[in-house]
């Protein structure tokens, strides 16, 4: 998704934008990895694939455990690395905290191999604490923490001690999220660099669609694990040895892994990378919002519907009917 997507997403502002494609016939579907015979993750590896993964939710608004253990096999058998617990395509400021720990706890027990990252940031350290804490006792890879989000323009001092004090409490990998347009607060080169001392600090979540600010992480931090959350740098990171959380994951998970597993085969991923490309502007405008994506994700998996929690609004028929025919004609081209 480029920025303007994702701002839509997130119910701010903009039309979706998707990469530019390199054309329809380039869309041959790339075959399913051997995601059974691949072993697991590791979690101190930095080219993986994480999904952003959605939370699945009933007709009645409850979170779906069988569903989210169906998603997360899904993902894995068609070749996701690992997976980013209740992210924002996870829809976390729209869970309890109650709710976020027994949906961490299902994820666990149904890892398959997977690496996780829990997102367990909140507005405030004492909750943020917590989840990190449950996420850390029972088996997450690694954390991802927003910053407190509702004072937009917080002291650096104040900052650096907020984050501080859960590197005080937690010693699994810690990945800080920078997601401005969201967030209202971003994660500067200072703010890293204060936080160094801590040798679980892993790297950065990059949400953002410029190609210059993401350089820029990554010639400032090669050491760390500066993830693009965007496809828009998806080459830029591979090329520099970085990983990747993507919500565009959920829906195309094969074409995303099939550029993954060209870079781990030194292979030139330009081919796959088309292939992507051109899913994505068959099928990316359609699934630029919380209800269309799970709608598009439970087609493909063939199974129930699930459901995006207020104020994200369920897919409409116009945009399901766009969806089935963008999806028919992905499977035929393949």
């Amino acid at each position: 998704m480029s920025e303007t997507t994702r701002r839509t997403f997130l119910g701010t502002l903009g039309a979706a934008a998707v990469m530019g494609v390199a054309g329809a016939s380039a869309l041959a579907e790339a075959p399913t990895p051997a995601a059974a015979a691949k072993p697991p993750a590791s979690p101190r590896e930095k080219v993986l694939f994480w999904v952003a993964a959605v939370t699945p939710c009933d007709k009645n608004l409850n979170f779906d455990e069988a569903m989210y253990k169906d998603v997360l096999a899904h993902l894995k058998e068609n070749g996701a690395d690992g997976v980013v617990v209740l992210g924002t395509t996870g829809e976390y400021p729209s869970f309890s905290t109650v709710e976020r720990r027994k949906i961490a706890e299902v994820a666990f027990k149904n890892r398959n191999g997977l690496n996780i990252i829990v997102s367990s940031g909140t507005s405030n350290f004492p909750e943020t604490i917590e989840l990190s804490q449950h996420a850390a006792d029972n088996g997450a890879d690694g954390l991802l923490i927003v910053p407190p989000f509702y004072y937009k323009h917080p002291p650096f001092e104040g900052l650096v001690r907020y984050y501080s004090m859960i590197f005080d409490k937690v010693s699994i990998p810690i990945n800080l999220y920078h997601i401005p347009f969201a967030s209202g607060i971003p994660i500067s080169h200072e703010l890293l660099h204060a936080l160094e001392k801590y040798p679980n600090l892993a790297g950065i979540k990059d949400s953002e669609s410029n190609p210059e600010i993401y350089q820029r992480f990554v010639q400032e931090f090669p050491k760390l694990n500066m993830r693009t959350g965007t496809t828009e740098n998806l080459k830029a990171a591979l090329d520099r040895g970085m990983g990747a959380i993507l919500a565009e994951g959920n829906v195309f998970t094969k074409q995303i892994a099939a550029v993954f597993a060209a870079k781990r085969a030194g292979q030139d991923i330009s081919d796959p990378l088309n292939k992507l490309e051109a899913a994505m502007k068959l099928m990316g405008p359609s699934v630029d919002s919380y209800g269309p994506m799970k709608y598009a994700l439970s087609l493909q998996m063939g199974s129930r519907l699930s459901y995006p929690r207020p104020p994200n609004t369920d897919v409409t028929e116009e945009q399901r009917a766009a969806i089935r025919e963008a999806w028919g004609q992905i499977k035929q081209m393949a």
